[in-house]
């Protein structure tokens, strides 16, 4: 069977967990307990026996649509047949004791023959289940886990799946769900789909009349906020930079990396997106995370944390996976976790200073505390080179948007300082230290011969990361040097229309030692990323250049698959998405963007008003 693209998929979710489904009507992805679990239908990373869990017609399918119910993360498919159409309802409760999807199948009109399909592999597809029947359906074990199956329909068992064939007659519904539970704990009891169907819409429902976002594009900026909703963790705050695990960003490469973890580096652009549509719970709970998570020694806080703020997500690979599209090795977990990026220290303190000028409550004993021991660190380590905000796996360099970031955290600090956060005394100090890195990345970041920035010391090569140094506040946006900046990375990293975040080939060696003639050590080529050319928007608009903006935005709002879901790239020569999806930052952008152009942004360095009542 051929393999779904990747904007093919919708997401279903409820803030402990998420899961895949394609057009057809497969589930290919799902973890269990959490949303970094292991996955117990793994058809995305491998084949259907894997795991996979299918609800389709038997006959010819003429057109099928899709859709969220308005307002919700509720998942409706329309299949039509020439004996009928027939609906599926897809969804996860909020309120339920253990994760559970829930698929309600509903006939519109004629009498349409079905079927149903699951394959449960627990451990990414690994493990087979022990199944015992139990009349209205099945409990599935294995080692620690567990899965209660509930059907209305007659199912039987064999070869190691679950089959049901049914017809769907106008007026009639038919019930299917899954709910996780430990193996060693009793076994959930039966959830009515239909009444847990309605309980999540009003649920989703009475979550987004809270919405305060006021500005254009409206539909597309709650969609992404759902998105990063279902993305949340709940329990702790944290949210995950994606859904999934190992989606290439290049089909048959070996870039293929597990986002389901909370890095530091969304903080403040995920803050002020949260922000923007009117969440503060959600943007407090978020802060609260970040304060938990980098608690401790600041020379010893990492990049990422898992969802509950786990510090081990050591990396291995999964050789029994075959691989997106036979893309290479399948990994989980994250070896970025060992790398030192100096830019965090700048994402957490604009966090910091965004809730502050927010005024959000901070949910721990002394925050300022984390805040001063992190700066404190911060002095001691700024010249230091590191591996960067892409996480290079090539040699650690002085990389200009590190030092840029270094700045904004001492630069935040003393904004901290003068809203009485501290008394003041270290403020000079930063202070220093934020016009010494000024000078310094003006001096050796500059490259006078490409009129721009560029990707590291002494380099000639341009990296999209430097559109964030008007936004923060580092230079004017109207600055000669950044106008050249933005046009050199225009002229030379923009592919029909959209962004590359550096050039991966080798266009010469510098002759270090251990260097494979491109930064960050890996085989050349990827797509275009979609926050970068959302950033590129950014800057044009600042530069009050607001068509081209608009033009560009325009773009990537275009690439929204048919149900408002944005992966992390996009090859615009194959004209199909790359790399994890859903991608927060994708929808971040989208969110943070399309509030800039309406003029309703949250952006206290450039002393724009919060979209706050």
């Amino acid at each position: 069977m051929t393999q779904s693209r990747i904007e093919d998929y919708g997401l279903i979710g409820d803030t402990r967990t998420s899961a895949l489904v394609d057009r057809s009507g497969s589930i290919d992805w799902w973890c269990v307990p959490e949303v970094d679990g292991g996955a117990c239908f793994a058809n995305l990373l491998g084949d259907e026996s894997n795991g996979h869990w299918s609800i389709r017609p038997t006959v010819e399918v003429t057109r099928t649509e899709r859709r969220y119910i308005p307002g919700t993360l509720v998942l409706e498919t329309v299949h039509h047949t020439d004996e009928g159409s027939v609906a599926v309802l897809d969804f996860m409760p909020l309120d339920s004791a253990g994760p559970s999807i829930h698929r309600v199948v509903q006939c519109r009109s004629g009498s349409v023959p079905m079927r149903m399909e699951m394959i449960v592999r627990f451990d990414y597809g690994s493990i087979t289940p022990w199944v015992q029947n139990t009349g209205d359906g099945q409990v599935l074990v294995a080692g620690g886990d567990g899965l209660r199956f509930l059907s209305s329909a007659h199912f039987e068992a064999h070869d190691f799946k679950t089959q049901s064939d049914f017809v769907s007659n106008e007026g009639h519904r038919h019930h299917f769900s899954l709910t996780y539970f430990r193996a060693n704990e009793r076994a959930p009891l039966p959830v009515d789909s239909w009444a847990a169907y309605h309980r999540t819409l009003r649920r989703w429902h009475e979550w987004t009349e809270n919405c305060r976002y006021a500005g254009g594009w409206r539909k597309d900026v709650v969609r992404s906020l759902i998105t990063l909703k279902a993305l949340s963790f709940s329990p702790t705050g944290a949210i995950a930079a994606a859904a999934t695990t190992s989606l290439p960003e290049q089909i048959g490469s070996v870039r293929n990396w597990d986002y389901r973890y909370s890095w530091l580096r969304d903080a403040s652009f995920t803050l002020k997106a949260l922000l923007i549509g009117g969440f503060d719970a959600e943007a407090e709970a978020w802060a609260t995370w970040l304060r938990r998570a980098v608690a401790g020694h600041p020379g010893e806080f990492q990049i990422m944390y898992g969802v509950h703020g786990e510090r081990r997500l050591s990396e291995m690979e999964i050789p029994w996976l075959t691989g997106y599209e036979n893309s290479t090795p399948v990994r989980i977990g994250n070896a970025a976790t060992q790398q030192f990026q100096l830019d965090v220290f700048g994402e957490v303190m604009d966090t910091a200073y965004t809730a502050a000028v927010a005024g959000l409550r901070a949910e721990t004993s002394d925050p300022n505390a984390v805040i001063l021991a992190l700066l404190e660190h911060l002095e001691k380590v700024w010249e230091e080179p590191d591996e960067g905000i892409w996480e290079v796996r090539g040699p650690r360099r002085h990389f200009t948007h590190s030092k840029l970031m270094a700045w904004v955290a001492f630069d935040r600090g003393v904004r901290l300082s003068e809203m009485g956060a501290f008394d003041g005394e270290r403020a000079g100090a930063w202070s220093q230290l934020r016009d010494e890195v000024h000078a310094q990345i003006c001096a050796e970041g500059w490259n006078s011969e490409r009129n721009a920035f560029t990707q590291y010391y002494g380099s000639d090569e341009l990296d999209a990361s430097l559109l964030q140094m008007a936004p923060v506040g580092f230079l004017p946006p109207d600055d000669p040097r950044i106008v050249g900046t933005v046009e050199a990375i225009q002229e030379d990293l923009m592919v029909d229309g959209f962004v590359l975040r550096y050039r991966t080939e080798a266009r010469h060696d510098d002759g270090e030692p251990g260097d494979p003639a491109h930064v960050d050590g890996l085989p050349p080529g990827e797509g275009a990323f979609l926050m970068t050319t959302f950033w590129l928007a950014d800057n044009l608009a600042l530069m009050g250049r607001h068509d081209e903006a608009l033009e560009i935005f325009e773009r990537c709002r275009g690439l929204v698959n048919d149900v408002g879901l944005l992966a992390e790239e996009y090859d615009p020569k194959a004209k199909r998405f790359l790399g994890n999806f859903p991608q927060a930052f994708s929808h971040v952008s989208l969110i943070t963007t399309a509030a800039l152009l309406s003029g309703v942004g949250l952006d206290p360095v450039h002393e724009r008003p919060l979209a706050r009542r």
